[in-house]
């Protein structure tokens, strides 16, 4: 059979970055990828002319002037901006928290206003944080916390916010003035064909075998190349011998509607406890379509179990340790090579995945 200078286990950003750097090298790569196809979790699908993001909603956005240049490279970007709503019991404000959330909340005008009424909340906690409740209070307050965090972060989590570490919470952003675009990156925008034409990009080249469970076919499909670029959970790679990690995990529920405009924002979140799900996506407005019908997607957060797709880690510390136990190992590794976010173990943004998989291909592949 043919020889191959990488074997790329996982069809996602990472190993897409790692091909594209590869075959500009002239090195030759074969893709595993257990799905159906190529993309991770950024792989889009066609319904009724609308791209569908079939793994939840994925903006990209950047501060990093070498990865937007990577990216639009390959691809062109619409000016799409991330402006989601919250709902809580049918009340709606706009996110991030900021002046027009406040005027909706408290009926003010002014960022003196928002300020004194934050700062008078705020003192509802005394002391450090002790839980994930306590530090949401003491950055925003009581109001804020009720209506728009808590329902929403028990429902990701899975658990009560006072169950719930401090650390998930470092800081909340808080903007005094009338801004509701949710990120502070300079460039933000969607693929105009859909993220599926920036993945064929970086695969260009490659030879592919979908639908195949590498760790089924390890010894026989490390032998066909001289390195093999290991995406999947580092865990399950070493059979899970210190156990397994934690993650959380997610199911997606679409529906074609014959309405053509549903919540008029591309991502709605439903902050209230008593949704079963997190957020809903009207894929439409990503790219401003003008289609009669309209493709609703909603998000529930569940627990991962085998079998499921792992979405987040859960970085706390007692799977902090057990990772490092699993990094031990990979590091004694000499054919093998660990990246992304699932061979990290470590949550990361689309941005975030294209520089630690540059940074990657120049250090680890000298590419």
């Amino acid at each position: 059979m043919k020889h191959y200078d990488y074997i790329l286990v996982g069809g996602g950003l990472f190993n897409g970055v790692i091909a594209r750097e590869a075959g500009k090298q002239g090195k030759t790569c074969l893709v595993v990828e257990k799905r159906e196809a190529l993309g991770g979790n950024i792989m889009c699908r066609d319904v009724e002319g609308i791209m569908v993001h079939e793994y939840g909603a994925h903006i990209f956005h950047t501060s990093n002037e070498e990865v937007w240049k990577y990216v639009t490279s390959l691809v062109e970007f619409n000016h799409y901006i991330n402006c989601p709503v919250a709902n809580y019991h049918g009340e709606t404000y706009n996110l991030p928290f900021n002046m027009n959330t406040f005027s909706k909340m408290w009926g003010i005008a002014s960022p003196a206003e928002a300020k004194r009424i934050i700062e008078s909340q705020r003192q509802a906690v005394e002391g450090e944080p002790s839980n994930l409740e306590e530090q949401a209070v003491s950055l925003v307050g009581t109001d804020i916390y009720q209506k728009l965090i808590k329902g929403y972060t028990e429902k990701q989590w899975g658990r009560d916010c006072k169950d719930l570490p401090a650390s998930i919470i470092r800081r909340i952003p808080v903007r005094y003035i009338y801004d509701n675009n949710y990120f502070n990156d300079p460039h933000q925008g969607i693929p105009k064909e859909g993220y599926n034409k920036l993945i064929d990009r970086l695969y260009e080249g490659c030879d592919v075998m979908l639908s195949t469970d590498f760790l089924e076919k390890r010894e026989e499909l490390s032998g066909l190349g001289d390195k093999v670029i290991y995406t999947g959970t580092i865990d399950s790679y070493y059979g899970y011998q210190f156990g397994k990690l934690a993650y959380r995990s997610l199911k997606f529920e679409h529906q074609v509607l014959e309405e053509e405009n549903h919540q008029g924002v591309a991502v709605m979140n439903y902050t209230d406890r008593e949704t079963p799900y997190t957020r809903k996506i009207e894929h439409k407005h990503f790219a401003f379509g003008t289609q009669k019908n309209t493709v609703v997607t909603k998000e529930y957060p569940v627990e991962w179990e085998d079998g499921m797709e792992p979405y987040y880690p859960v970085n706390d510390e007692k799977n902090n340790q057990l990772f490092q136990k699993y990094r031990t190992l990979a590091d004694k590794e000499e054919k093998v090579l660990f990246g992304g976010r699932l061979g990290e173990y470590k949550y990361y943004d689309m941005d975030k995945v294209i520089e630690s998989a540059l940074c990657f291909a120049k250090d680890q592949l000298k590419l």
